[in-house]
C-alpha cells in the first residue's frame, strides 16, 4: 500500500528484503562516507554570480543543496526509505536543515524544509532557502516547531505516551502532513553547513522516527596541497563532507557512482544553473 509520501517498492530482490529482519531499524544500518571534494571552480563560479544583483544573497550552501537535489533527481535510489518494514520511493524531493535564529549558545533552533522541484535551480533554490532563514530569524514559527515545543514542555511520562502514538501514527502513515512539511526527518535528505560555525564535517546519527535515509553535513571550505593526476601539488579550495546513508536503500557501488556525481556536479557549477530536472550526462 502507497503512503502520501511514497509508492511502495514491489520488485526487492532477496536481500534486500531479507536485510529489513537482518537490520530492522535504521539507526543499526548506518554506512559512513567521508568525502573531500576540490571547489576550487565551485569558488570561482559563486564570485561572478554574486556580482549579480539577484545572486547577491547566494551563499556556498544554496550550491551544496541544488547540486544534493539534482543528485537525488538522478540517484533516485537516494530518495528511496524504509518505514514499517517497507520500502518506499519517495514521491518528491526535499531537503531538511535545523536554523538557528541568533548565532549564540542558547539560540533556539528551528526545523524547517524545502521542497525541491523538477524545474527549480541554483536561482529557486537560493530564493526559496533565504526565504525560510528570514522566516525564522523574524521569529515566524511554522506548526512543527509548534507542536515540537508544546510536546518537549509535557511531563516526561505523558510525554513518553504521546511519542509513542505519534511513531505509530508515523508508521501507519496518519500524521497529518501540515505536521511534516517542515519536518527535517521527513525529507529527502537532512542537511547541516557546519561551514558557517568553521568547523569541520562531521557524521551525525539517522533516527528510526520519520523516513529520512541520509544525513550529510558539510565542513569549512579551506586550501590544502592537492596532487594532480600527474603528480604535480596544487593548493587547491577544498571541502569535506560527511554522509550517513541507510545502507539498506542502495549497495557500495550505487552509493561510490552517486558520490562521484555529486563531486562532478560541484566541479562543474554551471549545471546547477540548470533545472533539477534536466537529465545529466557525465563525461567519464
Amino acid at each position: 500500500m502507497n503512503r502520501r509520501d511514497g509508492i511502495k517498492v514491489k520488485d526487492l530482490d532477496g536481500m534486500h528484503s531479507l536485510m529489513l529482519e537482518i537490520m530492522p531499524k535504521r539507526c543499526d544500518s548506518d554506512v559512513y562516507i567521508s568525502a573531500k571534494i576540490d571547489v576550487t571552480n565551485l569558488i570561482d563560479y559563486v564570485n561572478k554570480l554574486k556580482k549579480k544583483e539577484e545572486y547577491e544573497h547566494l551563499t556556498y550552501f544554496h550550491t551544496f543543496c541544488i547540486a544534493i537535489g539534482k543528485l537525488i533527481y538522478n540517484r533516485p535510489l537516494l530518495n528511496r526509505f524504509i518505514i514499517n518494514k517497507t520500502f518506499y520511493d519517495r514521491k518528491y524531493i526535499s531537503l531538511g536543515f535545523v536554523a538557528k535564529k541568533e548565532f549564540t549558545d542558547h539560540s533556539e533552533e528551528v526545523f524547517t524544509s524545502v521542497r525541491i522541484n523538477k524545474d527549480d535551480n541554483l536561482k529557486t533554490i537560493s530564493d526559496k532557502t533565504s526565504g525560510k532563514v528570514t522566516n525564522i530569524r523574524n521569529n515566524k514559527t511554522n506548526n512543527t516547531d509548534d507542536l515540537v515545543d508544546k510536546v518537549g514542555h509535557m511531563p516526561k511520562f505523558i510525554r513518553y505516551i504521546v511519542m509513542k502514538i505519534f511513531k505509530f501514527m508515523d508508521n501507519h502513515d496518519l500524521i497529518p502532513e501540515k505536521l511534516t512539511r517542515n519536518s527535517i526527518y521527513h525529507s529527502s535528505a537532512i542537511v547541516s553547513n557546519l561551514g558557517t560555525f568553521k568547523s569541520s564535517a562531521i557524521y551525525h546519527n539517522l533516527t528510526d522516527f520519520g523516513t529520512s535515509s541520509s544525513l550529510i553535513t558539510m565542513g569549512a571550505i579551506h586550501k590544502e596541497p592537492v596532487a594532480n593526476d600527474d603528480g604535480k601539488v596544487e593548493i587547491k579550495d577544498v571541502c569535506d563532507f560527511g554522509i550517513n546513508l541507510d545502507e539498506r536503500i542502495g549497495d557500495g557501488y550505487y552509493f561510490v557512482k552517486s558520490m562521484k556525481v555529486f563531486e562532478y556536479l560541484l566541479n562543474h557549477p554551471e549545471l546547477l544553473e540548470e533545472p533539477v530536472g534536466n537529465e545529466l550526462t557525465i563525461d567519464e
